[in-house]
C-alpha cells in the first residue's frame, strides 16, 4: 500500500497574529449566536423557534407559515449566489474562519491543547503505550469534547422545542425519545467530524474544496507564497553573504501550523482552507530576521505574476463576474423584502360545503355553504369583519365579527345567500373579504364560486 494513502494525524502548532485573532473572534461570535439565540425571548415566546407541530417559524417578531416558505427558497438562492460571490472575491476565506467544521475543529483543538499539551507532547502521548496516565489524559480531553458536543446537540433541539422546556425535561427525566435521538445524533456527528476526523473532512468529504477551482479566477484573493522573493530558500547565517539569497529561511513553520498539513510554498492546493495560519507564522519569522512581512500573504494570481500592482487589487474586485453576482443578490434580496412588506396579514382558505350544491331558503333565496379557515399572521390580536361580494345583493346569512388571537388559526362555517335573479344556473365567481376592525388598513380577499339554481 502506498504511504500516501495512510491517514496521518496532524498536530498543528499554535500560532499568534492578526488572522489568528480574527479566527478566535469568529469562533466566539458564531458560538455566542448559535448557543445564545434559543434563550432569547420575544413577546413572551422564544425569539427563534421552528415550531414544527404548529407549522410555524418564529423569527423574533416575524412568524412564517407553510405558505411563506417561498422566503426560505429565496434565502437558499441568496446564500448560493453569495457563496459564488465570496469565492470569486476571496476564495475559501469562509472555510478558514466561519465554516462550522472549522469552528468546531478549532474548539476541539483548544480542548486537546489545554489538556494534552503542545504538539510534541500530544504526539508523544499518542505514540506511548496505554497506561493509567494516558487513559486519564485522553479520557479527560475526549470527555470534554463529548460534553461540548452534547451542548451543541442540546442547543439544536432547543431550536425546535422551546429550550427551557428541553432543559426542564432533561432535569426531571421526561425528555421525549425523538428529542433524545436528535440531541445524540447531532452531538455524535459533532464529535466524530470535529473531534476525530477534523481536517480529513475538509480534504476528503467537503464538496466545496472540489469545485472551488472552477470558481477562482486570476483576480481571486487567496493565500499565496511569493516565490520570487522567497527563493532560493535556505537558512540565513551571519557568516554568509545575503547576495542571491531569498527571504525564506526554510524553517517549515508554515507547514507546522497548517491544519491540513500542506506546504503553501508548493502553490495553491485544494486542501488549503484559507485560514491564514501560515501568514501569521511567516510574518513572525520575518520579524525575527528583520525582513518585510508578506512573504506569505493574501494576494491574487495576477498580482503575484506582476501583471497587476498590489494597489490595484481592490479596484479589480469590481470585475464583471463579481458585479453580476452582486446584482443577482440585490435582486433576490429586494424581491424578498418587497414580498415580505406586501405579505398578506391574513391567510384565508375557502372550502365549499359538498354536502349540498345549492338550497332554497324560506324567503326564496339561493344558499351555498362554506368553511373558512382564517389564520392571523400578525403578532397582535385582530377583530375582523367577514363579508362577501361578486353578485348583486349577495350576502352572508350571518356576518360575524371574529376575534383572532395573534398568530392563531380559526375555522368558521358560513352560509352565503343570493337572489335567484342574480344567481342563475351554473357557477358564479364570488369573493370573500376579511377586514380588520383593529387596523382598518389590513384586509384580505379570497376567491370562490357560488352555485346557482
Amino acid at each position: 500500500m502506498s504511504t500516501q494513502a495512510i491517514p496521518i494525524k496532524i498536530y498543528p502548532r499554535l500560532t499568534r497574529g492578526r488572522f489568528n485573532n480574527w479566527r478566535v473572534i469568529a469562533v466566539l461570535v458564531t458560538q455566542l449566536v448559535y448557543l445564545g439565540l434559543p434563550w432569547l425571548t420575544w413577546n413572551g415566546r422564544q425569539a427563534v423557534w421552528f415550531d414544527l407541530p404548529g407549522n410555524q417559524l418564529h423569527l423574533f417578531g416575524l412568524t412564517l407559515w407553510p405558505q411563506d416558505f417561498v422566503y426560505l427558497a429565496a434565502l437558499l438562492i441568496f446564500c448560493a449566489i453569495a457563496l459564488f460571490w465570496w469565492t470569486a472575491l476571496a476564495g475559501r476565506l469562509w472555510c478558514g474562519f466561519s465554516c462550522p467544521q472549522t469552528v468546531y475543529t478549532e474548539i476541539m483543538t483548544w480542548i486537546e491543547r489545554w489538556v494534552e499539551g503542545k504538539p510534541r507532547q500530544r504526539q508523544a502521548l499518542d505514540a506511548a503505550p496505554w497506561s493509567l496516565r494516558k487513559l486519564r489524559i485522553k479520557g479527560t480531553s475526549h470527555g470534554l469534547m463529548i460534553a461540548f458536543s452534547l451542548v451543541t446537540g442540546f442547543t439544536l433541539v432547543g431550536y425546535f422545542v422551546p429550550v427551557r422546556e428541553v432543559a426542564a425535561a432533561l432535569l426531571d427525566g421526561t425528555l421525549s425519545g425523538w428529542a433524545w435521538f436528535w440531541l445524540l445524533f447531532y452531538a455524535g456527528f459533532t464529535y466524530l467530524l470535529a473531534g476525530r476526523l477534523r481536517e480529513s473532512v475538509c480534504k476528503h468529504m467537503c464538496p466545496y474544496a472540489r469545485f472551488q477551482g472552477v470558481m477562482f479566477d486570476p483576480d481571486t484573493l487567496v493565500v499565496s507564497y511569493d516565490a520570487a522573493r522567497g527563493e532560493p530558500r535556505g537558512a540565513h547565517r551571519k557568516s554568509e553573504s545575503a547576495s542571491g539569497r531569498g527571504d525564506c529561511v526554510d524553517c517549515g513553520v508554515c507547514v507546522q501550523v497548517c491544519p491540513t498539513g500542506i506546504d503553501i510554498r508548493a502553490g495553491l492546493q485544494y486542501e488549503c482552507i484559507g485560514c491564514a495560519a501560515c501568514v501569521d507564522a511567516c510574518d513572525t519569522v520575518m520579524d525575527k530576521i528583520g525582513a518585510p512581512r508578506g512573504l506569505i500573504r493574501f494576494a491574487t494570481e495576477n498580482s503575484m505574476a506582476g501583471r497587476v500592482a498590489a494597489s490595484d487589487i481592490p479596484r479589480r474586485m469590481l470585475r464583471p463576474r463579481v458585479m453580476v453576482y452582486s446584482a443577482l443578490m440585490l435582486v433576490v434580496l429586494a424581491g424578498s423584502m418587497a414580498m415580505l412588506l406586501l405579505r398578506t396579514p391574513f391567510i384565508v382558505d375557502v372550502l365549499r360545503d359538498r354536502a349540498f350544491l345549492v338550497r332554497e331558503t324560506n324567503d326564496g333565496w339561493l344558499e351555498n355553504g362554506y368553511t373558512l379557515r382564517l389564520v392571523n399572521t400578525q403578532a397582535s390580536p385582530q377583530r375582523v369583519q367577514l363579508g362577501v361580494e361578486g353578485l348583486p345583493g349577495i350576502r352572508l346569512a350571518d356576518a360575524p365579527v371574529l376575534t383572532l388571537p395573534p398568530q392563531a388559526t380559526r375555522t368558521v362555517q358560513l352560509r352565503v345567500q343570493a337572489s335567484p335573479e342574480s344567481a342563475g344556473s351554473g357557477s358564479h365567481p364570488i369573493r370573500f373579504t376579511v377586514v380588520s376592525l383593529t387596523e382598518p388598513a389590513l384586509r384580505h380577499s379570497e376567491d370562490s364560486r357560488f352555485i346557482g339554481e
